[in-house]
């Protein structure tokens, strides 16, 4: 996430920033037009972000002492605190830089994981963790930095309501939420590609055609918050979590801060760069800017803080970079921002191999722009992100391809070109390569592991058991180090209980029943009373035309109603239904739930966060939760 130490911006720092911005960008020319930018040499990167969980698979808050306890400069934090993130070192792009690369990524993990059994955690590689909850995304969660804090402070005001999310996969989410925590349900393995100056143009239009294809075969994020969505939902999410543009912005057609872009670029990196700055305003600075004209007079290397602080918070699938190498030269990278993490070290190495192969072979060809549509590779991404290898492709020449077929017959051969044309090790090209051929071959990406697996549980056990006994497995299988397409899918055996089961009933969000029917006030009676015969239930929440809960009916209501001779088949809904409500939080533990209704002496209790009612827990799901814990305690005991 960049510098940490910003300040909240009042007009003045924002005009001074804005300056300081300016000239950044003004010294950066200067710089291209004195060819002063390295060229000549090729260098690869990567970030890795990564998930902390505790030992029931969920989310675990950990970064502070998980840092302090590995003390390692490659780690940092990231918005949540159960998210951190590894800087690895540059390489030079041939020989085995790819294997180096995996064996310090296997390295950086491990010493994470090491740092995590201290606090009961563990690491674990996947685009978005599927035990995921609502409680997750509060700011308590949040890292307590002050970058975080600010950033999410001028979003919201920029934004002027609530973040909305709405995407369609097999389920449907929409949700609004109120900061950008969000964003936090996203961990990827971004890829650096160093450039020449005089060949952005080309290698950047080229990045932006390739990252479909290759996005199809490194899906992994195909469930969030319990619903199947796209097989790449980062993409979506991503673009809707910290979309700040108001009402009159989006009307006429502001671009997001996260997006793919619109058009080709022609010449040069100070386009994308120019455009940032045009269109999107300046969210967080830092005092103190160097003068970077003046650096650049006097002939050293500016850092140009400014320009790469607000780079920082325009988020392109495709960034571009500016960076000082080693050896104290400014150099250009275009950072690859698409791929999930995980599903385990292997495949995001033969991810990362796959597009630096593309970019090496397809940049000795025409140049992209010439023989493709924009429009096409931006459908392209899209489509890869919804549909994974199943995804439909116009790909050069006009030609349809589905992209596994063009993986494949077309594109893999290309890259096994490029990547020994830049000398890497043969070796390698087959080991990283060969992953790729054979999870296409076998269709079975990270994401179509995950669905297939909730589709082989069906209706056993809980929803939360699901897809705790999915991470669990993830968790199991990734360790062995064998890529995701040999994986066997989860399974969740009822016969065999373990403390998954058990833990799975720990909390009310765990059991609640959120596929509710409700009424309004003004409905008649005789819509509720029809609601509960149709759906076998005995309560049905009252919501206003807000969504706000107002009250309950309940079958004992209609059975008064009936003592008391209401017939009167107009009487409405807010007549009859309870008011004088008890409500709990998904977090609510499921022990006090129960205490809590033999207290009250009700028979329902509504779960809300935020006034807004998400679930129903009954007497009927605490007897069943009750019966399973009793066969459990009934089987251990001698």
């Amino acid at each position: 996430m960049g510098e940490p130490n910003v300040n909240p911006l009042n007009e003045r720092q924002r005009k001074t920033f804005t300056k300081a911005l300016l000239n950044d960008v003004m010294a950066l020319e200067r710089l291209l037009q004195t060819d002063r930018v390295e060229t000549g040499i090729r260098r690869i990167g990567a970030e890795q972000e990564m998930f902390l969980v505790d030992g029931s698979s969920r989310a675990a808050p950990e970064v502070t002492r998980v840092l302090e306890a590995a003390g390692d400069a490659r780690l940092t934090t990231e918005l949540a605190r159960y998210n951190i993130e590894a800087n690895l070192s540059p390489q030079i792009f041939g020989g085995d830089c790819l294997s180096k690369l995996e064996q310090e990524l296997i390295e950086v993990i491990d010493k994470v994981r090491e740092a995590a059994a201290t606090v009961d955690a563990d690491v674990l590689l996947v685009g978005i963790l599927p035990t995921l909850a609502r409680s997750d995304l509060h700011l308590d969660k949040m890292t307590p930095r002050q970058r975080y804090y600010e950033l999410n402070r001028v979003m919201q005001r920029l934004r002027g309501k609530d973040f909305h999310v709405l995407i369609k996969g097999i389920d449907q989410l929409e949700m609004t939420h109120d900061s950008v925590m969000l964003e936090a349900c996203n961990t990827s393995f971004q890829i650096h590609f160093q450039v020449a100056p005089d060949e952005f143009a080309r290698l950047y239009n080229l990045a932006q055609a390739v990252t479909a294809p290759v996005l199809a075969a490194a899906v992994n994020s195909p469930v969030l918050l319990g619903h199947r969505l796209w097989h790449e939902t980062r993409i979506a999410l991503f673009e809707r979590s910290v979309d700040t543009r108001a009402a009159h912005q989006q009307d006429r057609g502001l671009r997001p801060r996260v997006h793919f872009g619109d058009k080709w670029v022609q010449s040069s990196v100070l386009e994308l760069f120019r455009e940032d700055i045009t269109r999107q305003r300046v969210v967080i600075a830092t005092d103190g800017h160097q003068d970077a004209l003046k650096v650049v007079a006097e002939g050293g290397v500016p850092t140009l803080d400014a320009l790469r602080l607000h780079n920082g918070t325009i988020y392109r699938w495709n960034r571009p970079c500016y960076g000082i190498s080693e050896n104290g030269k400014a150099h250009l990278r275009i950072e690859n921002r698409v791929l999930p993490a995980g599903p385990t070290v292997i495949d995001e190495i033969a991810n990362s191999a796959f597009f630096f192969g593309l970019m090496a072979s397809l940049s000795e060809l025409p140049p992209i722009a010439d023989v493709m549509a924009f429009d096409d590779a931006k459908s392209n991404f899209f489509s890869a992100a919804r549909d994974g290898l199943k995804a439909q492709f116009s790909w050069i020449g006009g030609r349809t391809w589905t992209a596994g077929a063009l993986i494949r017959d077309e594109l893999l051969p290309m890259a096994r070109d490029g990547l020994a044309g830049a000398s890497i090790d043969a070796d390698d090209i087959d080991r990283y390569l060969g992953v790729i051929e054979e999870r296409v071959d076998r269709e079975q990406t990270g994401a179509q592991w995950v669905l297939g697996s909730l589709m082989g549980m069906g209706e056993k056990g809980t929803p939360d058991l699901r897809v705790r006994k999915l991470t669990a497995t993830m968790r199991e299988l990734q360790r062995s180090g064998e890529p995701v397409h040999t994986w066997p899918l989860a399974q969740l055996d009822e016969e065999r209980r373990d403390d998954h089961w058990r833990s799975s009933y720990r909390t009310v969000g765990q059991i609640m029943t959120t596929d509710l029917f409700t009424v309004q006030p003004g409905d008649i009676v005789d819509l509720a009373a029809s609601v509960m015969e149709w759906s076998h239930i005995r309560h049905v929440p009252v919501e206003d035309e807000g969504g706000t809960l107002v009250g309950l009916v309940s079958h004992r209501s209609l059975l008064r109603m009936i003592a008391r001779g209401m017939t009167d088949d107009m009487v409405d809904v807010a007549s009859i239904m309870h008011t004088d409500l008890v409500t709990v939080s998904s977090e609510t533990l499921t022990v006090d739930a129960i205490k809590l209704m033999r207290e009250k002496q009700v028979s329902c209790l509504p779960v809300v966060e935020g006034g807004r009612l998400v679930g129903l827990i009954t007497e009927r799901d605490l007897i069943e939760v009750s019966a399973r814990l009793l066969e459990d305690f009934l089987r251990e005991t001698p």
